[in-house]
């Protein structure tokens, strides 16, 4: 009944967005969205690297 978007229903969402936003203001947008997946994966990185840093410690003792 509902699935993903097909290729239609995909530029119908692009279309509304650029009228939304405006052409302009989506590089920024998506400037920022990617920067705060990258800072995402850097804490998630970091705390698995602490994670696996405390297993080592526990498998030496």
């Amino acid at each position: 009944m509902f699935g993903l978007p097909g290729g239609w229903e995909w530029i119908l969402i692009l279309i509304i967005i650029i009228l939304l936003f405006g052409a302009k203001k989506i590089p920024e947008l998506m400037r920022g969205l990617g920067s705060g997946v990258k800072e995402f994966k850097k804490a998630s990185n970091v705390e698995e690297d602490k994670e696996n840093n405390k297993l080592k410690e526990d498998n030496q003792k």
